[in-house]
């Protein structure tokens, strides 16, 4: 599970009559990322270039070890 802190939660419509300001305090590393609520769920999260990509990498790590293990293990 997520965690999170306060000022990182917006409503949807929060999120549209503020885009602009959420979007460059998220480009510009201010907060790290902007969770987004609609009807009382969590439904997206807004992230910077440079935290999606360090996540995307370590996802390819992690298929990289997994894959390599599977085929380790398959070999015996």
């Amino acid at each position: 599970m997520a965690t999170f802190s306060k000022n990182e939660v917006y409503t949807a419509t929060e999120v549209v009559r503020n885009f602009s300001t959420i979007l460059n305090k998220v480009a510009k590393a201010e907060m790290k990322r902007a969770f987004i609520v609609k009807n009382n769920r969590f439904e997206a999260v807004l992230l910077n270039m440079d935290e999606y990509e360090r996540l995307n990498e370590a996802v390819v790590l992690l298929e990289a070890i997994y894959t390599t293990r599977k085929k380790e293990d398959q070999n015996g």
